[in-house]
């Protein structure tokens, strides 16, 4: 558990530290660019609180890339977009995943926990929930002096419930809302500041939509799909008792998949995801001349991007990037999938997930298999890190297992 204190510390300094202003060493050259001492690029990925909530929590989007805004319906809707849950075949689906976090670290207890399902009415509208659990594992909290304090268990978890609906035959639309449970280290005191840290509790809501319509094809059948999820917008959430809040990871995503039916055993479907984290960009303090910091223009110790509200951060998000709009290019990341599936009985998938080297840069290959039988389905997804970037997901396989079923009347 000691190689995980570095980074449960550097979460809570993060997270709860609010005196603190993020002040990189950077300047502009004459090409408009951000770059440090060195002269190279300047990191500045966008960063948001109880980041758990982004993790793609089912093994089969896992071995897709983490793409999911635009695949066909399953329980697991819950986490990408609801509104498709109204396109449900079946009557009811439960599924639940299990997934290892840096087990190539060597640790045993840190994983997260997703069960989610739906239920629907009729063919126009249904009920879905999810729940998640992000466990930190088993830390040992020390004083400044090395001595030990207590031994915590950190954890999250977020609880979601969703109403889907049509509005025509081939549009829905769905709005969730969300309770957030952030505890980290409650009862510890942040390093350097006195301030004692509380569970952090939060509310959001997702609005989501579909649009989906066969295409009929020479030999063939297809399908086409268009999902657009805004996800997390809410309030904000702290750690202590101070008045400045972080942000939670809103997020825009918008998803588009092509299914080609051969015949009635062979399907392939491809799909791809554009995402952007909804959250200020972190100002870069192009000035180190005291009293011309242009991250404080207000000169109160706290940046002026941490101080907009909820709305005002998304809004803002589209164009507060300190290097205009080429640096908001850079905030989109990508994932792209393709599954196939043969009689609906075994699937084979893959894909790829993209993002920026100076926005985070998570660059990943995936590969993951599909079973189903009768009313019970297993996923399996592995993913293989195309950088020197460590992944908690390195050399790890994630597993989900599916229930679904057609008509509760006959089963």
């Amino acid at each position: 558990m000691k190689r995980l204190l570095p980074y449960l510390w550097s979460v809570m300094a993060l997270l709860a530290v609010q005196t603190s202003l993020l002040a990189q060493p950077c300047t502009q050259d004459s090409d408009g660019n951000f770059v440090d001492p060195a002269g190279q690029p300047c990191n500045n990925a966008v960063t948001t609180a109880v980041p758990f909530l982004r993790i793609t929590p089912n093994a089969r989007s896992g071995g897709m890339g983490d793409a999911g805004v635009a695949l066909s319906p399953d329980a697991n809707a819950m986490h990408f977009n609801a509104s498709s849950l109204a396109f449900a075949e079946e009557k009811l689906g439960i599924s639940a995943t299990y997934t290892p976090w840096l087990r190539s670290l060597g640790l045993s207890d840190v994983y997260l926990a997703y069960l989610s399902g739906f239920y629907r009415f009729d063919d126009q509208q249904a009920l879905g929930f999810d729940l998640r659990f992000f466990s930190l594992g088993s830390i040992q909290f020390t004083d400044e002096n090395g001595q030990l304090l207590i031994d915590g268990r950190p954890n999250e978890f977020a609880i979601s419930l969703a109403y889907a609906r049509k509005l025509s035959e081939n549009f829905s639309a769905a709005l969730s809302g969300r309770f957030i449970y952030s505890n980290l280290a409650a009862g510890q005191e942040v390093p350097g500041t006195g301030e004692i840290l509380e569970p952090g509790i939060a509310g959001a809501a997702d609005i989501t939509m579909t649009y989906q319509t066969p295409i009929a094809l020479k030999n063939m059948d297809s399908e086409l799909t268009v999902g657009l999820a805004l996800t997390n917008i809410g309030s904000k959430i702290t750690y202590t008792r101070s008045t400045v809040r972080d942000f939670l990871p809103a997020n825009f995503a918008l998803g588009l998949g092509y299914t080609l039916k051969f015949d009635e055993y062979n399907s392939l479907t491809f799909t791809t995801d554009i995402n952007k984290l909804m959250a200020p960009t972190p100002c870069i303090n192009e000035s180190q001349e005291p009293g011309e910091d242009t991250c404080d223009e207000d000169n109160n110790g706290i940046a002026d991007y941490r101080e907009q509200s909820s709305i005002s951060g998304i809004l803002n998000s589209w164009a507060d990037a300190p290097g205009g709009f080429s640096e908001e290019l850079r905030e989109f990341y990508f994932a792209f999938g393709a599954e196939y599936w043969y009689n609906q009985l075994f699937a084979v998938r893959a894909g790829y997930f993209l993002e920026h080297a100076l926005k985070g840069n998570r660059k990943y290959f995936t590969l993951g298999l599909g079973l189903k039988y009768n009313i019970v389905g297993i996923d399996i997804s592995y993913l293989i890190p195309s950088t020197n970037q460590r992944n908690p997901l390195d050399n790890t396989l994630r597993f989900s297992l599916m229930f679904q079923f057609e008509d509760l009347g006959n089963n």
